[in-house]
């Protein structure tokens, strides 16, 4: 099943139009694309401007700071899918996704929505909070970080002397992080680790994922074993394959990548192209490791 049938990034023409119009808001500097401009100019320059969906799972893939998971996130704001946990959006975010345009060739259902690395992690961060009763001090991580979130985005912060370098750490942190990777590093030293959670993570893909609506699975393999990302895999393919279900995802994952059917976008690629997923760079590594010491095997 296909709900989201096309949709079209800005595109460099439309950027520029809109920055000189006025459009942006004027009291940032817009000189060029960069810092608080963000996500501007961070596709254009692949010359990508439109994805067709012409399979009912397309992928996009990239190395870190490609842009797959902005693009997901773009898209989950224009479609006004539903979200477990925040985001930290760029000053310019909305102004970006208001340029932005989707095509439906059906109404999107109520149960759609997007699924990130960071709501599976924000689950698990929870479940372990309760486990080991420290819901109180994870509420007041999280309560401190919002406080400062907002201070930054609206003051920013300036070290005057070196009595301030302890404080400047702790809010680039904050600039750096989501909020459950803060909390994570915050909970005084204990053990908050995702790889003996698998199970659980994959039991929110499955109890998550309903029959006839479109899913954006940002990086799904994070915190999945090998076989797990097989087992999600195979989950996702029967979701659209018998269950009326649309996936868009960012991943890397070869277990992902391998879907039978899916189309691939190449956010490496200039101009972004779709290609098959043994033509990918990150499953030529895996490859090139396996066939090089196959004899141990």
């Amino acid at each position: 099943m296909i709900y989201l049938s096309r949709f079209y990034l800005p595109g460099e023409e439309k950027e520029t139009e809109y920055k000189l119009g006025g459009g942006i808001r004027p009291e940032l500097d817009f000189s060029c694309y960069s810092g608080d401009g963000y996500p501007f100019g961070l596709f254009t320059c692949k010359y990508f401007e439109k994805i067709d969906f012409t399979s009912s799972v397309v992928i996009f893939c990239g190395e870190n700071g490609s842009g797959k998971s902005t693009l997901l996130n773009v898209m989950a704001e224009k479609l006004k899918l539903r979200r477990k946990t925040p985001f930290n959006k760029s000053p310019c975010f909305s102004d970006f996704v208001s340029l932005c345009r989707a095509e439906l060739s059906k109404d999107l259902p109520d149960e759609s929505g997007v699924i990130t690395s960071d709501s599976v992690f924000d689950f698990l961060l929870d479940m372990r909070a309760v486990n080991d009763g420290i819901d109180s001090s994870r509420k007041t991580i999280f309560e401190s970080y919002m406080a400062d979130k907002a201070y930054l985005e609206k003051n920013g912060y300036r070290m005057n002397s070196l009595d301030d370098y302890e404080e400047l750490k702790r809010y680039n942190e904050i600039r750096r992080s989501t909020m459950p990777e803060y909390a994570s590093r915050r909970m005084k030293g204990r053990d908050i680790t995702l790889h003996s959670n698998g199970e659980s993570a994959l039991d929110i893909f499955e109890s998550s994922i309903k029959e006839n609506a479109l899913y954006l699975l940002d990086e799904p393999e994070n915190s999945l074993s090998a076989s797990h990302q097989r087992e999600l895999a195979q989950f996702i393919s029967d979701s659209y394959r018998f269950y009326g279900c649309q996936f868009v995802i960012a991943s890397h994952s070869p277990f992902i990548l391998s879907i039978k059917g899916s189309v691939i976008y190449d956010l490496d690629a200039t101009p972004v192209c779709v290609r098959k997923w043994s033509e990918l760079d990150c499953v030529k590594e895996y490859y090139s490791l396996f066939t090089q010491r196959k004899n141990e095997f």
